[in-house]
């Protein structure tokens, strides 16, 4: 028998069977990580797992490319990794029928205030995780969360939770808003999720349909800038009332002050040298 040929039993010579065997098959083809889950084509997720008439379409919207190990850019490599390039791509578009009562939401929806195809507010929907997110147009925005509040068979009478995304490489989409709505009366959970340019950042205020969103709008003015138009008192919550800028974008600088730890000192982040 040649060397590590397998024999009938599925063991070769070395006395490897076909578990020991798969685990010597690479990372890359097995695992992914937060920023690249979404890199594993299509022709490997329906060999794996069969085709899903919703999975994501083979589109996927690149929203960033990493460079080296770190993600700092300005001297020469020092460390053996500048050259790794990594793109973060975001999940695509799906299509139904989905999976449970994604179904329902999604037809409800659609049927109260169009999608985009057709001049609606719905621009695509988006499954993941198990999670469906529904893009809306942001001039449609109080449209569509006066539907899925009032709507007997939706009820989403709570928003729990409004924040902000920053993208500085998504032209046009730079700024994004995601809103946690839930309904109590059906016990379930969607996300709408609405996109503004840098040049033009307003979005109008959900206060007026979810007296919850006030504080949760200021913030994210406060944090990335988005001017939420129609906001009862749009002001402030963490920052100084004079302080310049919004801290969570991505192109705000670190800033930051020299520590001294034991008789040496490390500069700001913003003044130490880059690696990559």
């Amino acid at each position: 028998m040649a060397d590590h040929e397998p024999d009938a039993t599925g063991t070769d010579a070395t006395g490897a069977g076909p578990d020991t065997q798969d685990k010597t098959r690479t990372v890359d083809e097995t695992t992914s990580t937060q920023d690249a889950s979404h890199e594993v084509t299509r022709a490997l997720a329906d060999e794996a797992t069969g085709p899903e008439p919703w999975a994501p379409s083979a589109e996927l919207p690149l929203v960033d490319v990493r460079e080296g190990a770190f993600g700092v850019r300005g001297t020469g490599d020092t460390s053996g990794f500048g050259g790794l390039q990594r793109p973060v791509v975001m999940p695509g578009a799906s299509q139904p029928p989905f999976e449970g009562w994604f179904d329902e939401v999604h037809r409800l929806l659609t049927e109260g205030v169009g999608t985009a195809e057709h001049g609606g507010a719905i621009e695509y929907t988006v499954v993941d995780r198990g999670e469906i997110t529904f893009f809306v147009r942001r001039e449609r925005l109080l449209e569509v969360v006066t539907h899925l509040r009032n709507e007997s068979r939706l009820r989403f009478e709570f928003c729990s939770s409004i924040s902000g995304v920053h993208f500085p490489h998504e032209t046009g989409r730079e700024l994004h808003v995601a809103y946690h709505l839930l309904s109590m009366t059906h016990n379930r959970r969607i996300r709408l999720e609405v996109t503004a340019p840098d040049a033009d950042p307003h979005v109008p205020s959900v206060v007026s349909i979810y007296p919850t969103a006030d504080w949760h709008e200021r913030e994210t003015w406060d944090m990335f800038g988005v001017v939420f138009d129609g906001h009862p008192a749009l002001t402030r919550i963490l920052m100084p009332d004079d302080w310049p800028g919004h801290p969570q974008r991505k192109d705000y600088p670190l800033g930051g002050i020299p520590v001294e730890y034991k008789g040496g000192t490390i500069p700001a982040p913003d003044q130490r040298r880059s690696y990559s």
